[in-house]
């Protein structure tokens, strides 16, 4: 992240393991996997990075950034991309991933809704005209659940060689933690939010008097916002432009679902058949006479499937037989395997979600498929 890579810089000497922004995105991370959060915002979000960390969390089913900077976040914002493997295996959330070019300090109806907003070493770049407004705008109109904010701490810039000011030029200012405290304080009292300071970047040994070196606090708001008091403030129009827009590939999208049934239960008949065909071809002469007349009925062992496969057509009489140059597998049988089940959750559902793309029998009620052996 460019704002962040001169304070890098110094905390590299201090040799933070593992790096200073990596133990702020980390402290994000694990917030988020304790309040599985399904709407996050990062506000000032720069070149993506925290975005592209939490678009793993399942949990998450919005995610927006937030940055004054368009040309740092066009450049990057191919991150956020889905990759050819999302449509491959679609998970069963769905995400929607967005970008806007914007200011904290104006109110967008966009940003309304969010379960959290963090705001990563945003607040020291901001002109004190904004800094006055950037309460009101996210603790008041955005109002979210949780509000994370980390800035620099001031009390631990001497043990930064070279740090004499500020750690980087664009900092307006940098906080103690006294000056931290009181305004989030007034902040949270103001908002009706609680506060708790913490931070990430121990100091040495012997010097814990300073602090760490980046000091966070997670405001947590007090009372539900109702869905009236959010829309009274919103706005009538959206002054953030939006830069980048993503939507994953879901299963809760019909289209995705159908996709991911139809290769699960193509690739499930394939696997019975195959089983059945190293069958007959292990015990050729028991079958001789019946192949000679041109039909075999499969008679189900535990020897010829692999072992869940055997117990579910044992137990269930689901019988997949060869007749002539045809393997017919019974849907029944097909539904019975635990991963179609889960995507399909009814017989009915499955037989919708095939018709015309899986070959089936004349009644529907087998997949068809080649005897032709295959080895693998």
């Amino acid at each position: 992240m460019d704002k962040d890579y001169q304070e890098e810089q110094f905390a590299g000497i201090t040799k933070f393991t593992p790096p200073l922004y990596k133990q702020r995105y980390q402290f994000v991370k694990d917030l988020v996997e304790k309040h599985k959060p399904k709407k996050v915002a990062d506000l000032g979000c720069a070149d993506c990075t925290l975005l592209w960390m939490l678009k793993c969390c399942s949990c998450i089913e919005v995610l927006a950034g937030l940055d004054v900077c368009a040309t740092v976040m066009k450049e990057n914002m191919h991150r956020l991309a889905p990759l050819p493997g999302d449509y491959l295996q679609p998970p069963e959330r769905s995400l929607t991933v967005t970008l806007h070019h914007g200011s904290v300090a104006h109110k967008d109806p966009c940003m309304l809704g969010f379960d959290l907003v963090t705001c990563i070493e945003l607040i020291e770049h901001l002109e004190e005209s904004e800094l006055k407004k950037f309460p009101e705008v996210v603790f008041g109109f955005m109002a979210p659940s949780i509000v994370v904010i980390t800035t620099p701490n001031s009390e631990f810039n001497p043990l930064l060689p070279g740090v004499i000011l500020s750690r980087h030029p664009d900092h307006k200012f940098e906080w103690s933690r006294a000056q931290f405290e009181s305004w989030a304080l007034e902040t949270a009292r103001s908002y009706d939010y609680s506060v708790e300071f913490t931070g990430v970047g121990d100091p040495p040994t012997g010097m814990e008097n300073v602090g760490f070196c980046t000091q966070i606090g997670v405001f947590v708001r007090k009372c539900p916002q109702t869905i009236e008091s959010a829309q009274s403030e919103k706005p009538a129009e959206a002054v953030y432009q939006t830069v980048f827009r993503a939507v994953y590939p879901s299963l809760k999208d019909e289209k995705y679902l159908q996709s991911a049934v139809v290769n699960e239960v193509i690739f499930t008949a394939q696997t019975i058949k195959q089983s059945l065909l190293d069958h007959l071809m292990s015990e050729p002469e028991e079958y001789s006479d019946d192949l000679a007349e041109g039909e075999l009925e499969f008679q189900p062992s535990m020897n010829c499937f692999p072992e869940d496969l055997g117990t579910l057509v044992v137990e269930n009489s689901m019988e997949p037989f060869v007749t002539g140059n045809v393997v017919y597998i019974p849907l029944t049988t097909i539904f019975s395997f635990p991963r179609v089940n889960e995507l399909c959750g009814t017989f009915e559902k499955l037989c919708e979600l095939i018709a015309g793309r899986v070959t089936l029998s004349s009644d529907g009620s087998a997949v068809v498929l080649s005897a032709e052996y295959e080895n693998e």
